[in-house]
């Protein structure tokens, strides 16, 4: 038993490194551009939090929580526009970019190449969305701060979910990009990103739509997350929010588990 498990754990230094070396790379292909494209998807959610959060929110008042809480309607959508931003920069990373890069720019057949394996492409390329992700995090917890929508402290405690929630969607959207045979595939994939990002609990509480709808709603990742960040940014932790956790890591784990295979099967042939 001894001999099976020290060769693997002496081999994790070995392959966090070579994951890290692809993070390198794409930090080092980076052009001006790409920072405006950064900047627009960070400002999508902002701009949802005052036209709707705000401007909607200011004619339907406070709003009762399950709990009994009552809090304002922006308070309300906030978490779930963070959520729903560290789900769209994860995914802009690990769908479109990640498709590109293995079906028509062929990086990956060149990586191969060197001692970087499939998973460990997948998990560098995750790990590069993540800086994506936790950038948007940052920046729009910063604005829920400076808006009195949640604490100082809460939005530190957050921000790891809302990272986690990106961990999910990015491994979850790299495991679907390997089945893609065309750009065309992905309209799909944004028609079940928008309808996402409508029926998550995100404008209105799940409590809100009828029984079979309602756990259809509970059972969707960025449910998972909304709830995860809205807990935390409201200060309403308890026991539940251990199983959307559980449940995000688990996708987690899913998703990198399918796009190391696919990714190898693909490469490999």
């Amino acid at each position: 038993m001894v001999s099976l498990v020290l060769p693997r754990l002496a081999a994790l230094p070995a392959a966090a490194a070579r994951s890290l070396s692809v993070m390198e790379r794409n930090a080092a292909a980076l052009r001006s551009a790409y920072w405006l494209v950064m900047i627009s998807g960070f400002l999508e959610p902002v701009l949802y939090l005052f036209s709707i959060g705000v401007g909607v929110g200011a004619l339907i008042g406070g709003l009762t929580l399950p709990s009994g809480q009552v809090v304002s309607y922006a308070a309300f959508v906030a978490p779930a526009m963070l959520a729903s931003s560290a789900m769209s920069g994860a995914l802009a990373e690990t769908t479109f970019n990640f498709f590109g890069k293995m079906k028509y720019v062929k990086l990956y057949d060149g990586i191969l190449a060197t001692p970087v394996r499939p998973f460990e492409i997948a998990l560098g390329e995750l790990g590069w969305a993540m800086l994506r992700g936790g950038a948007y995090s940052a920046g729009f917890l910063a604005i829920m701060t400076a808006m009195e929508l949640t604490t100082a402290l809460r939005a530190l405690a957050a921000f790891p979910a809302a990272v986690l929630a990106g961990f999910a969607f990015g491994a979850l959207g790299m495991a679907l990009s390997t089945y893609m045979r065309s750009w065309q595939d992905f309209d799909l994939m944004a028609s079940a990103q928008f309808a996402l990002f409508l029926f998550s609990g995100t404008f209105v509480p799940a409590e809100s739509y009828p029984a079979l709808l309602r756990w259809l709603v509970e059972l969707s990742p960025l449910y998972r997350a909304v709830e995860l960040v809205r807990s935390i940014s409201l200060g309403e932790v308890g026991g539940a929010q251990l199983v959307d956790v559980g449940y995000l890591v688990g996708v987690t784990a899913l998703g990198l588990m399918v796009a190391g295979r696919r990714m190898a099967k693909l490469l490999y042939k």
